[in-house]
């Protein structure tokens, strides 16, 4: 083990030391992430949440978008699908990069410089030979979360201004970003709380018992902090 490898070991040590065992408000949480935040990156600073739902059933299946109320701290690099006069639509709207089969040629090819896709319905056919290197990725179009539609515009607008999908993985947890170790605690605080809101509409008709059975903030090398229940109840009431 190298020396840089012992000291990283010893600062993650050091900054779970701090965390009591014990549940933690959001604000609270984000004040102790950024307290003991010890690498030179800015850290992304992600909400945790395990469901009590079973991901293998369809009519249990748990996804959606919500547009954080301050941004994730990047602009996501946004590609839109589309032909004619939606191409320059996009352009005009903000999109980096805008094409037709061109552009689906290139992403087949292995091009990944971009973080968001949308497509227009009618490129639908071409998009959907994308399935493979998009769908691992997690940026396959879907007209469900707003990312195949005709207003381009709209959602290249939503894209930049902090959108973000949240989406069950197989093991019933829902991982996602709420911002930088940058952000101020009450901005970070206010965007988890937000997407803990979405996620809570998003509850399928399915699911029984207990929903939110856990909640979790931590930072990419940070420890993970347990968020009290009540914050449910509390983003619920704020987004009501």
């Amino acid at each position: 083990m190298g020396r840089s490898a012992k000291v990283g070991g010893k600062n993650i040590d050091r900054a779970r030391k701090q965390v009591e065992a014990r549940p933690y408000k959001l604000e609270e949480a984000a004040e102790l992430l950024r307290k003991v935040h010890f690498v030179k990156f800015d850290e992304t600073v992600e909400l945790v949440l395990n469901l009590g739902v079973d991901s293998k059933q369809s009519d249990q299946m748990v996804r959606g978008t919500v547009v954080l109320p301050h941004g994730l701290g990047k602009s996501k690099r946004v590609v839109v699908i589309a032909g004619g006069e939606k191409i320059r639509e996009a352009l005009d709207a903000g999109a980096d990069f805008a094409g037709g089969d061109d552009l689906v040629e290139k992403i087949q090819g292995g091009w990944t410089d971009y973080e968001a896709v949308i497509a227009t319905p009618d490129m639908m056919r071409s998009a959907g030979k994308l399935g493979k290197v998009l769908g691992p990725r997690g940026l396959m179009p879907n007209p469900k979360t707003g990312t195949v539609t005709t207003d381009v515009a709209k959602a290249i607008a939503e894209i930049k201004a902090g959108k973000v999908e949240f989406r069950l993985d197989k093991t019933g947890l829902i991982h996602s970003p709420v911002g930088k170790i940058s952000f101020t605690a009450l901005k970070l605080a206010e965007n988890a709380s937000a997407l803990l809101a979405a996620v809570i509409k998003a509850k399928p008709a399915a699911a029984k018992g207990k929903f939110i059975k856990k909640i979790t903030l931590t930072s990419t090398m940070g420890p993970g902090i347990l968020i009290e229940e009540a914050e449910a109840d509390s983003a619920v009431a704020v987004a009501a």
